[in-house]
Parts: C-alpha cells; structure tokens; sequence
C-alpha cells in the first residue's frame, strides 16, 4: 500500500525572491503547489543534486550573503 502523501509540518521561511520564483516554476511545471514541491526536492535530496556542483554555489552563496541582506 503507497504511503499516504500527508503535509504535517508546517514552517515560516524567508526566502530570496529569485529563489520564489524559482521554486513556483519548478512547482507548476512538475504540477505540485510548493509545499509539495520543497517536499519533493528534500525528500529526494541526495539523488537531485550534484555534490560538487552544490558545494561550488553554496560557498558563492554564502560569500555573497551579507551583501544581499543590506
């Protein structure tokens, strides 16, 4: 029997802009609301990224970081 798809936790998030509308397209073009598509991509997390690749933009990300927060 599949596992019931149940949204039982429930967060505040911020997020950049870019990264919304990115997040909305990804969800409309998979045919998921967000939250069902933040579950998708945590659930499914390791076999969706590239680890080197991730690596790269994370230390990007973080450098420009304060920058973006001002």
């Amino acid at each position: 029997m599949p596992k019931r798809f149940r949204l039982t936790r429930r967060f505040p998030v911020a997020m950049t802009e870019d990264g919304y509308r990115r997040l909305k397209r990804f969800a409309t073009e998979a045919g998921l609301d967000e939250g069902e598509a933040l579950s998708f991509l945590f659930e499914n997390f390791t076999s969706v990224i590239d680890q080197d690749n991730l690596s790269h933009r994370l230390r990007l990300f973080n450098a420009d970081l304060e920058a973006r927060k001002t």
